[in-house]
């Protein structure tokens, strides 16, 4: 299936969280390209990613690395955990979380 990232320049939507993805950084940067530098505060990396038919969502960390715990926050390059945010409601929020899990796989 074909879809645009945040180098394509999508407008943010926001969203909540929806679900979980067990990824390498290497993985995701491979499949989405160099993400997004977070909020500062809370998020280290994050990925935008719309499909094209139209389902969106955003996959970020959150809480577990340098931004938010400083010297002992896991470094971006070695998070595994990764969040996954969408702004649909179901059935399309399952969907859209399905299919980055498996694209993760």
């Amino acid at each position: 299936m074909e879809y645009k990232t945040h180098k394509d320049n999508l407008p943010f939507v926001g969203g909540s969280l929806a679900g979980y993805v067990y990824a390498t950084y290497a993985r995701l940067v491979k499949l989405f390209g160099k993400p997004l530098t977070g909020d500062g505060y809370k998020v280290d990396a994050e990925w935008e990613v719309e499909f094209e038919d139209g389902l969106r969502c955003c996959i970020y960390n959150y809480k577990d690395g340098k931004n938010y715990n400083g010297r002992s926050g896991t470094p971006k390059t070695k998070i595994t955990d990764w969040h996954i945010g969408s702004h649909h409601d179901e059935p399309e929020r399952s969907a859209v979380v399905k299919r980055i899990q498996e694209m993760c796989a």
